[in-house]
Order: structure tokens, then C-alpha cells, then sequence
């Protein structure tokens, strides 16, 4: 029997991941919104863009994010925004099994044999993070690419794929 060949992670979902950054009419079963921010008092936006290894946008990246502790899930296509970024609204996650708040997140496209995953911490939980049994795997001179950067909008954590800014990922 012979090997099939691989294909990449992306975009050929792209009909029933992202129907909005291919201009579908119709939505995504999984989308940005974790939480209304009009209807949540504590809601946040967390937004970013990803970078390949020359520091240049891609703009058909599809990232998921799962916050454990709220148990929500999101999903969105950067080639849905107008400046290529993934937006999410959602509640800033809690501390679970003894971890720093964080959210964990899931990168799909194009070149990826597979999907790639990392994280988030926020930037105003530095004892936690101190204390994150993951974060502190991570050499400290790589740790601050898993921090997302507080705004006044927000929190914003752009994803470099390659690169002397490469963000660290993990293996699953």
C-alpha cells in the first residue's frame, strides 16, 4: 500500500471553519464572541496578528482559544479582519489546578502539517505567572512571548511563527 500524501492545516476548511474570511453567507458555528462585552460587565478584548519568520502578516491564519477555567471556546480567521488581526471578546480566565490564569491557543495555516499550540498569560498576574509550572519550564529570556501586552482596549499578543521574536510552542 502506498503513503497518501500530506496536505497542509489550511485553508481548505475554510467553508465550515471560517465561512466569513472567504466572504460565505453564512456564520461560523464557533466565532470570537466568548462573551457579549454589552451584556458582561467584566468582558475583555484580546487581539493580536500573526507573523511568519520575515515579520510579515499572514493573513489567512485561523486561531482557536479555550479557556479552561470559563469553559468557552473561540475561533477566528485573521483574513476576517481588516487589519488581519483575531479578536476575541471574552472574561479574563481564573487560576486552574494550580496554574496562572491563562488561555490556551491553537494555530492553523497554510505550510503547518499540523496545528500548533501555545499560550497566553496576561501581563497583571505576575505573582501567578511566577508561580506557573508551565511558564517556568520556559527558558526566561523566551517567557515574555507568552505574555500578552495590557492596552487600555484590552490585551493584545501577536504570534511570530519563526524568528528572533519566535513565539514558544508547544508539543501536546
Amino acid at each position: 500500500m502506498l503513503q497518501t500524501p500530506s496536505q497542509t492545516v489550511g485553508p481548505y476548511f475554510a467553508y465550515g471553519l471560517v465561512p466569513e474570511q472567504y466572504l460565505y453567507d453564512f456564520k461560523s458555528l464557533a466565532d470570537n464572541q466568548l462573551v457579549n462585552p454589552l451584556d458582561e460587565p467584566d468582558a475583555i478584548t484580546i487581539s493580536g496578528q500573526v507573523f511568519d519568520a520575515k515579520g510579515e502578516l499572514i493573513p489567512d491564519a485561523m486561531i482557536e482559544i479555550w479557556d479552561a477555567y470559563n469553559r468557552r471556546f473561540g475561533r477566528f480567521g485573521t483574513g476576517t479582519d481588516a487589519q488581519n488581526r483575531f479578536v476575541f471578546h471574552t472574561v479574563k480566565p481564573g487560576p486552574v489546578d494550580g496554574q496562572a490564569p491563562h488561555l490556551n491557543v491553537i494555530i492553523f495555516m497554510r505550510g503547518q502539517l499540523i496545528h500548533t499550540y501555545t499560550r497566553l498569560y496576561f501581563p497583571d498576574e505576575e505573582a501567578a505567572n511566577a508561580q506557573d509550572a508551565v511558564l517556568n519550564q520556559v527558558p526566561a529570556d523566551r517567557r515574555s512571548t507568552l505574555i500578552a501586552r495590557q492596552t487600555g482596549s484590552g490585551y493584545v499578543f501577536d504570534i511570530h511563527m519563526q524568528g528572533g521574536h519566535e513565539t514558544v510552542f508547544f508539543d501536546i
